[in-house]
């Protein structure tokens, strides 16, 4: 039996809380933070990169889950398992929200899963916002011995195994996971829980993760069709939650050229632009409801140390990390 964990405002997560405020936008950053061909980055200078993200005002640092390498799919993301790099860059960084977009739970034990997001949560200060999907790599699930087809109802199945452990102590559960009973799961977040945000649709309806998650960050799309979508996810939220707020984030592959009037040309999953079209962009999304955006520099024509250096000076001071740098701190 899955019981309902008690429910707390995901402001109280400071992860959360740095990321996220209504009215506001803020900037992230994905792993690996460099640009690269193929689907195999260097890793190199990624710690003091995510220190230097940190210290300019960076909301986030971003995490994949690529479990096996796949040929079709064209990107490792930061090829180390996402906890075991999350261990190591929780205790290299002190005040960045760690985030993973997303971890694919049909492919883990939910135990494993709340365990590990706990355990980060707790060894990061409650700096952790838990992204999650239900895969899109379909060459993996054989691996796992996973039905890809029943990814959907794994995936609801599991966020509620999640909830039920994390809210509860010695809990009751009789799934097809196995029974739990006379034993817990330590250690608790620090909150009730830890906020969970879904990544795409998850195989699930917009109304389902307004009511279920704490969030949403879905894929880039033309400006037009995006402002559209945003304002429908806050209608979503606001018609199950009356007016209560869940964020709407996305990801974007950025080529930020030297010139900062470069005028965008489409590139996978985003632009080739300089700053000034990238702040006009920004400023769109923000107007339109939109929380969060966590640029990926995969694409990138310029080393990742020029990136995030023009970055910090010209567009991170109008969308600062929540709490800092005169931004107005959440009730978190």
């Amino acid at each position: 039996m899955l019981i309902p964990a008690p429910q707390s405002a995901p402001q109280s997560n400071p992860g959360f809380a740095r990321m996220f405020a209504p009215g506001r936008l803020t900037l992230g950053v994905l792993f690996a933070i460099e640009a690269y061909a193929g689907d195999a980055p260097t890793m190199r200078d990624q710690v003091r990169l995510a220190r230097e993200a940190e210290a300019a005002g960076f909301a986030a640092l971003g995490v994949r889950d690529v479990p096996l390498r796949d040929p079709d799919f064209g990107d490792l993301g930061q090829i180390y398992d996402p906890w075991t790099w999350l261990g190591f860059v929780a205790g290299q960084t002190s005040s960045i929200a760690l985030f993973t977009a997303a971890i694919v739970l049909p492919l883990r034990h939910p135990l494993h899963t709340a365990k590990a997001a706990a355990s980060i949560d707790r060894l990061s200060g409650g700096r952790f916002v838990l992204g999650v999907a239900s895969g899109d790599r379909a060459v993996e699930f054989p691996a796992f011995g996973v039905d890809h087809a029943e990814r959907g109802a794994l995936f609801r199945e599991q966020a509620a195994y999640l909830e039920t452990v994390w809210g509860n102590n010695f809990p009751q559960i009789r799934s097809p996971y196995g029974v739990l009973q006379g034993a817990d799961l330590v250690p608790k977040p620090v909150a009730a829980r830890v906020p969970w945000i879904v990544t795409g649709n998850s195989q699930q309806s917009v109304d389902w993760i307004a009511r279920k998650a704490d969030g949403w960050i879905t894929y880039p799309r033309r400006l037009d069709i995006q402002v559209e979508l945003i304002r429908q996810w806050h209608a979503s939220v606001e018609a199950v939650t009356e007016g209560g707020f869940k964020p709407f984030a996305q990801p974007y592959h950025i080529d930020l050229a030297s010139d900062p009037n470069v005028s965008p040309t489409p590139i996978h999953g985003g632009h080739r632009l300089g700053r000034s079209w990238l702040m006009r962009h920004l400023e769109t999304l923000e107007r339109a409801g939109a929380n969060h955006v966590l640029f990926n520099l995969k694409y990138g024509s310029r080393p990742a140390q020029a990136v995030l250096d023009e970055l910090a000076t010209h567009v991170l001071p109008r969308f600062p990390a929540l709490g800092i740098s005169g931004a107005p701190a959440t009730n978190g």
